[in-house]
């Protein structure tokens, strides 16, 4: 059997101050054809990421709307995550040989998740490549069969992408982030386009009393009373955090006591993110202003609230992005951001609203610097933020359009 994650009662209700109840009845309209129609929602980790954190809102969100949903996860050793990873990274348009012991790795995991998979469900929602295939090794039931892909598939390698498409033509709908991210030989008739969304009900994005975000910096080893910048992402190389050091080393130059949190968030499917660790700590060497952190040496959702709404500026110097649900997450706190202008990140923060969109170190650098020497100008982007989250990237969103598709592919 999956492993079957467990998740905390919420209640939709609970977001009526925040959203109105014109939105909560509508989430109660879409959901009532759904009532008692068991839903799967499968993924390759419990913790670490964004898909993991979207799920342990979701899936309690969808059984107090009457649906019978679960979080499965899939199960694997280091090499079928080695060898997932690569393949992830291929979507993205890194190179990866797919020896003939790649492929095996893949297939003979996948083949045991796929008899693993306890039925029956009306619904099974696959999340990104490494559950990919169990669609087709399963062979034919009755569920209808949704693939999520969370990453930026608009240049996948070639070879990566033959190996892999086979195995969504059987997928009766599949769902990604923005339009520009769907290969232009994509083997599925019907695609959503859904954006993820924040919960600002999770304990990451309530408010915080000041006293209390100053002790958690203060835990950190941040001095709360000099200016800090952070970034909260895998430690990955599409995250770039190497050019977040070189740009916050730009900016000390103008800004002495500038500190910078680099916070990590490991998980359980990405074992590249230990090597991306060490060369972190190699560049970071003995400057006592760099801290650097991880989820699995104490710093969690508090620690990361606390310091998104310390923080001067939030950076996000990704690559390649999915989507960065970590811009909304600062946005919702009133802190602006300097981001990547790639993947899913232009549409949190489009022109004038939330912070600036860069592409390079010198140009973070100077954005960083700009919103440092311009409180005016950093509040009212982030003020426009917070407006442009609420209005779209909150989970009440995304329970909406999830709902939608659900009654399209049961239709």
């Amino acid at each position: 059997m999956l492993q079957l994650v467990d998740v905390a009662p919420q209640s939709v209700d609970a977001y009526v101050p925040i959203v109105g109840s014109a939105v909560v009845a509508e989430l109660r309209q879409l959901a009532r054809p759904l009532r008692g129609l068991r839903v799967a929602q499968i993924n390759a980790t419990p913790y670490g990421g964004g898909v993991s954190e979207l799920l342990r809102s979701l899936v309690p969100l969808e059984r107090d709307l009457g649906l019978a949903a679960d979080w499965r996860v899939i199960t694997g050793d280091e090499r079928f995550f080695s060898v997932t990873k690569g393949l992830h990274n291929a979507l993205q348009g890194a190179k990866f040989a797919l020896t003939d012991e790649v492929r095996e790795i893949y297939l003979s995991y996948s083949t045991r998740n796929a008899q693993l998979l306890e039925m029956p469900y009306d619904f099974i929602i696959v999340h990104d490549p490494q559950p990919a295939a169990l669609r087709s090794l399963r062979g034919s039931d009755a569920a209808r069969w949704i693939w999520r892909c969370h990453i930026d598939t608009s240049q996948p390698d070639p070879d990566a992408w033959a190996f892999l498409r086979p195995f969504l033509a059987a997928y009766d709908a599949a769902v990604f982030t923005v339009p520009e991210f769907v290969p232009s030989d994509f083997p599925v008739q019907l695609v959503a386009i859904i954006p993820p969304g924040i919960d600002p009900l999770n304990p990451k994005n309530l408010p915080l009393p000041k006293d209390l975000c100053h002790r958690a910096v203060a835990w950190l080893g941040l001095n709360p009373q000099k200016p800090i910048i952070t970034q909260v992402a895998r430690f990955d190389p599409w995250k770039d955090p190497l050019g977040v050091i070189a740009a916050y080393r730009l900016v000390r130059q103008q800004v002495p006591d500038l500190q910078l949190a680099l916070i990590g968030s490991m998980a359980l499917d990405d074992p590249e993110a230990w090597g991306m660790y060490r060369r972190i700590m190699e560049e970071k060497g003995d400057d006592p202003l760099i801290h650097v952190h991880t989820n699995l040496t104490g710093v969690g959702n508090f620690e990361v609230n606390a310091l998104q709404h310390m923080s001067r500026v939030v950076v996000q110097k990704s690559i390649r992005e999915g989507f960065g649900l970590v811009i909304s997450e600062a946005l919702w706190k009133g802190t602006p951001v300097v981001a990547g202008k790639t993947g899913g990140i232009p549409s949190q923060a489009p022109p004038g609203i939330g912070g600036f969109l860069v592409t390079g170190v010198e140009e973070a650098a100077q954005k960083i610097l700009e919103l440092l020497d311009d409180p005016h100008e950093a509040k009212t982007l982030a003020r426009r933020g917070r407006q442009h989250v609420k209005e779209h990237f909150l989970i009440t969103r995304l329970i909406a359009d999830e709902l939608r598709l659900l009654n399209a592919v049961a239709a």
